[in-house]
This record gives C-alpha cells, sequence and structure tokens, in this order.
C-alpha cells in the first residue's frame, strides 16, 4: 500500500515538517514494504501564488505567522472546504477588516476566490497516484486547508482512507474534526510515531482499529468512536531522527526558493519541566502531553551534525519547549567543538545565568526565546513564571552582552493585576533601551489546555470560541467550543490607557534600540561605562569609590537594599540602609540599573574589551595555560574615552 503524507499552508516554507519527517522515518523503519510519498503542498502553494502575481513572501507570510489570531489563513480556504468562493466573505469583512491593511484584506479575498483550484488540483495529482491512505497534517492554521484537501481527495475517490493528526487534532478538539467531518476516516490524537505505524498496519490488514489508542474512528454505522488515550507517553528512544529528503528535493524545484533561507527543526525532548510543577496559568502549549521527556544527549547530538552535512544546511531551531539543562554539559559543550558553524535558535527559561548564556554562545546559539512576558515580578507570579522582573532584565543584559538576539512578547491582562503593577516599568524602559526589545505587547488570549481556560475560578469563567472560528466554518457554538483553540473573554488587569502607555514605550524601545548603547568595563580599581540612550544625557562615566565599585559588581545579579549593606559590612567601609538606597535612587536616574519591587539589577552590557579583560583574569586565576596563550594575541584592556 502506499501513503501519502500532506504538509498543506500554511507551514512556512523555511522548514521541513518534523511530524511528517518523523512519522515518515517510522513507517521506514517498521513496515518498509510500505511505500510513503511526502507532499510539500505549502511549496506548491507558494510556487502557485508566485504565478497569481503579485503575492509574494511577504503575504505567505501574513498568513502562515501574523494572522494566527485573526484565522485569516484557515478563512482563505473556507471556499474550498464547503466549495463556495463567496464563502462568508461579508462576515469576514465585518469582523476583521479594521485589523488588516488594504493589501491583506485584497490578498485574502483573492485567495478565497482561487484557492479551490489549487485544491482540487492537489487532489488530482494525489489521487493519480494510487495511495491507499492519505494522512495530512495540522498545527496553527492548517486546519482548514486540510480538511479541504481530504474532503476534495475523498471525492474524487471514496476507497482512499483520510486522516488527520498534529496539534489541532489534540484532545476534544481531535473528536470535535472527526465528528463534524464525514469525509475524515481517521484522527490521530496526541502523538503518533506509535499510533500512526498501527493504524497503517490495520489499513493494510483487516481494517480492525479498536486497539489504536487515541484514534477517533467510525464504526459499523458510520458514528464517530474515540479510543481511550494511551497509557504511557513515548519514550524518547522511540522518536526517530527526521527523513527531510522529500523538503529539499521539492524545494530544490521551487521557483521561490529564495523567499526564505532554510532552517532544519530538530526535537531533543518534549513537555516542559518548568510546566510539570508549574504551569504558567495562560500557556496552552504541549496540550494533553506536559510530560518533560528527552533524547540521549549522544542521539541528538548525532541527529543535529547528521543533519547539518546530509544537507549542508548550518541554521536550526530547536522545538523544545524548554531546554533541557543536561545538554549544556553534554550536547551544546560538543557542538563547540563541532566542525560546523551552526547557528541555534533555542527556548529557554530566563533565569539562567551569565556563564550559562556563554556556553550557549559557543554552541551556536543565536537566538533564543526565554518567555519573559513581563518585567513586573507580581505580574510574573501571577503567572507562575519563578521568576522575577530583575531576572527578565539580567537575562536581556547577559544576552545582549554576548550578542544574543531574544524573542519576547510583554503581555498583559492577567486577572488581579493593577496599574502599579506597569507605571513603574515603563517608567524606568528608556534604561533598557540598549537591550533587545520586546517583538510587541499583547492582552493575553484565552488558550486552551491552559490552566486559565482549565480553571475558570482563576478569572475567566465567561467565554466563547473566538469570532475566526464562526466566519470560517458551518457548525453550531457547541462543536466550536470544542473545535476551537482561542477564545473570548472578557478583558481582565489593566485597562486600555496602561495598555496604550505600555504600548507607547516599548515602541519608543524598539525605535532606539539600534541607536543606543550602555557598557561598561571593569579596570579592578575603578569601572568605566559609556552610554549613548537617548533619555540620559552623560556619555561617558567612571566609578572610583571602591565601594561603589563593589555594590556595581553585585549587582550583577538581583539585589535588596539590605543585601548591598551587607556586603560592605566587612569592607571596612560599611554602608547602611539608607545610604545604598540613596546610592540606587541615583543609580535609577542615570539609567545604571533597573528597580523592580525590593530588588536592583545593573543593566550595562560587557564591552567587548571587557570580556575580553575578565577571560584573561579567569585564566590566571586557573592557570590555564592553553586560554591564556589563546588570548597573547588580543589587545590589552583599554581605558574608554
Amino acid at each position: 500500500m502506499k501513503v501519502t503524507l500532506v504538509c498543506m499552508p500554511w507551514a512556512t516554507t523555511a522548514t521541513p515538517s518534523l511530524a511528517l519527517g518523523i512519522l515518515s522515518r517510522r513507517i521506514a523503519d517498521t513496515r518498509p514494504a510500505t511505500e510513503v510519498e511526502t507532499v510539500y503542498a505549502n511549496i506548491d502553494f507558494a510556487d502557485w501564488m508566485h504565478e497569481q502575481g503579485g503575492l509574494g513572501a511577504a503575504e505567505f507570510s501574513f498568513f502562515s505567522l501574523h494572522s494566527y489570531f485573526l484565522g485569516c489563513g484557515d478563512w482563505v480556504f473556507s471556499s474550498a472546504l464547503y466549495d463556495d468562493t463567496s464563502w462568508r466573505v461579508d462576515e469576514f469583512r465585518g469582523a476583521f477588516e479594521k485589523a488588516m491593511t488594504a493589501d491583506q484584506l485584497e490578498a485574502s479575498l483573492r485567495l478565497h476566490r482561487t484557492v479551490p483550484g489549487f485544491v482540487d488540483a492537489l487532489a488530482r495529482r494525489i489521487v493519480a497516484g494510487g495511495p491507499g491512505l492519505v494522512g495530512a497534517t495540522s498545527t496553527f492554521q492548517q486546519n482548514v486547508a486540510s480538511l479541504a484537501l481530504l474532503r476534495r481527495v475523498k471525492e474524487l475517490a471514496p476507497a482512499v482512507r483520510t486522516v488527520m493528526g498534529g496539534a489541532n487534532c489534540d484532545g476534544p478538539q481531535g473528536e470535535a474534526l472527526h465528528r463534524n467531518f464525514g469525509f475524515l476516516d481517521y484522527v490521530v490524537r496526541g502523538e503518533a510515531e506509535r499510533t500512526f505505524p498501527e493504524l497503517v498496519a490495520a489499513v493494510e490488514g483487516d481494517g480492525d482499529t479498536s486497539h489504536i489508542a487515541g484514534l477517533c474512528r467510525r464504526d459499523a454505522d458510520g458514528r464517530s468512536v474515540s479510543n481511550p488515550p494511551a497509557e504511557r507517553l513515548l519514550a524518547p528512544s522511540e522518536i526517530p531522527s527526521p527523513d527531510y529528503d522529500p523538503y529539499f528535493e521539492r524545494l530544490r524545484r521551487s521557483r521561490v526558493q529564495s523567499w526564505y533561507e532554510t532552517v532544519l527543526t530538530v526535537e531533543g525532548a518534549r513537555g516542559c519541566w518548568w510546566g510539570e510543577k508549574h504551569h504558567c496559568t495562560f500557556c496552552g502549549l504541549n496540550g494533553s502531553a506536559m510530560t518533560f521527556r528527552s533524547k540521549s544527549p549522544g542521539t541528538y547530538l548525532n541527529e543535529i551534525l547528521t543533519l547539518a552535512e546530509r544537507h549542508r544546511v548550518l541554521d536550526f531551531y530547536a522545538v523544545d519547549n524548554i531546554l533541557e539543562m543536561s545538554y549544556l554539559d553534554s550536547v551544546l559543550d560538543r557542538l563547540a567543538d563541532a566542525p560546523f558553524d551552526l547557528r541555534i535558535q533555542y527556548e529557554v527559561k530566563s533565569n539562567m545565568k551569565l556563564s550559562q548564556i556563554e556556553r550557549m554562545r559557543r554552541a551556536g546559539v543565536v537566538s533564543v526565546q526565554p518567555g519573559i512576558e513581563s518585567l513586573s515580578t507580581r505580574v510574573l507570579k501571577i503567572m507562575d513564571k519563578g521568576v522575577s522582573g530583575t531576572h527578565n532584565v539580567r537575562f536581556l543584559r547577559d544576552a545582549e552582552s554576548n550578542s544574543l538576539s531574544v524573542a519576547w512578547n510583554y503581555l498583559y491582562g492577567f486577572p488581579g493585576e493593577t496599574a502599579e503593577d506597569y507605571l513603574p516599568v515603563i517608567e524606568q524602559l528608556p534604561a533598557l533601551h540598549h537591550l533587545h526589545p520586546s517583538n510587541g505587547v499583547n492582552r493575553i488570549a484565552l488558550e486552551r489546555f491552559s490552566p486559565y481556560f482549565d480553571r475558570p475560578e482563576l478569572g475567566f469563567a465567561e467565554r466563547r470560541p473566538h469570532q475566526q472560528y464562526f466566519v470560517t466554518y458551518d457548525l453550531p457554538e457547541s462543536e466550536l467550543a470544542d473545535l476551537a483553540y482561542v477564545f473570548e473573554t472578557p478583558g481582565q488587569g489593566v485597562d486600555a490607557k496602561v495598555a496604550e502607555q505600555l504600548k507607547q514605550a516599548l515602541d519608543e524601545w524598539g525605535g532606539n534600540y539600534i541607536h543606543s548603547r550602555l557598557s561598561y568595563v571593569d579596570l579592578g580599581d575603578r569601572i568605566e561605562l559609556t552610554n549613548s540612550r537617548p533619555h540620559f544625557a552623560w556619555r561617558t562615566m567612571i566609578l572610583r569609590d571602591a565601594t561603589e565599585v563593589g555594590l556595581f559588581r553585585a549587582l550583577h545579579d538581583p539585589r535588596s537594599a539590605d543585601q548591598l549593606a551587607r556586603r560592605t559590612a566587612g569592607s571596612g567601609a560599611a554602608w547602611d540602609r539608607p545610604r545604598v538606597e540613596a546610592l540606587l535612587a541615583e543609580w535609577r536616574r542615570l539609567g545604571l540599573v533597573f528597580v523592580e519591587g525590593d530588588r536592583a539589577v545593573h543593566v550595562a552590557t560587557e564591552h567587548e574589551n571587557q570580556l575580553i579583560c575578565r577571560i584573561r583574569r579567569e585564566s590566571e586565576h586557573t592557570g590555564g595555560p592553553e586560554l591564556a596563550l589563546e588570548l597573547a594575541e588580543e589587545p590589552t584592556c583599554v581605558k574608554i574615552s
């Protein structure tokens, strides 16, 4: 039997599908006689858009990345799902016209009119290949495109079995899809590495799928039935290295391969070790599988290096929800000595220390998503993030010192927050203009699987499916309530006035970032600082007082005034708390520190010359002759004037 796996729009064309790469490998390993074809219909569609004229990378990115909370990508394919090129056009205009540019609206309407032709041609091509089973993966805005394709496949070839899987099919969502779309023979809920090969075996064999954990199937009367979920989650050893050959074969034939630089997706771990004990209140990631599991370091390291060598690609994106910390000693330290100059993106926790950030950077990690979300300790506590506002600022500072790009959003709208959680932070944001700004500011959305969704008593008892689902699907609200991932709910927390103040301050930060600098060099008896942030008139400053120098060094980590005062007690020049507080107030005025709650942290990045000095001092203390020799040709520490 032939199995055809399809990656529909709006999956980005910049990366191969990790899900389909893994499943095709699993079928090859467990059922070598089964023929597997992987169709990158997202690349087909990008080529098709290009042929339409006037539609390019910007439009594709809008639908695949930037319109998720509007649902534009899904709505575009609703015309193909319901075989109606005028499907709810007026409703779509009324709901979202003001949220888009004129060009984005025109692209949405134009594609909505024309995609049925693309879906029909694709379905005919797939059916002509003679598959016995056609499967589509669905994550983010792939749902309606995948449904539209499988509907047309079933019309053209009723004997072909159809199946959907992916993040959009987890839990009640998968049951709702199967229940409401009769052309779906099966829906795989949850992890598919074990269940999908079992489904293939059943289709090739006696057709009995009643034993396959988590599978949605149809009984003898055609009714939707959901098998119980798996009793155990996948072991990391059951997750093979993905097969990305079909992606590169298709990409080489694409007329729009220059739209994006290819990035390889890899997976070292699943679940979230923080979320197992402290599930962030707004987070709906991981669905029904929060338990943290990670591959053996040797297996993961070999996977990365093998993929890089095979495909001649150096850019990697780790899809792990959070870094397996033991990988710092095993995988990342060994990647630092690898024969490839890799560039890796990773999700991490923002309480990482400078030494850990430096180790990531040496390994080739160039971009991180640390889940900062706020600079207010009280709001972070409401989120159950386990970090403080000063920890988040420390991370931004140390990342900037190491030229590490930071992806983060500022979120607001949490039950119990007040203006006082925001206004003191907004006041201090000009001091941070030299650090990586946020990518945006948003009121939180109510997402399925999050504690806010599962526990209405936390503040979001009143909710309904987001408007995008009503303008896309021909289903009653009761069914949309099971199918939807994003929900509308009355706003909580701060009002629109404070939200606008926050947005304006963050926009100003983003505008000033490229022109701003605050760095220091520690010369032992003094600390010299250089500043170019617009809100602070001074340009150079020297700290000469020994106690002030010691306190500045201590503020590398967040500390309270009491802690700082105690650190001066044995120095012969003890300071009491009021004197420390006065210094902190002056340093705050000068933009040297960020103060939040009862903690302060300095915000100056290490000048590149300071990094050399520090490494030399560490080498001298540890007696590392090889390191000292390596630095022998580096410039000496110099004064910044």
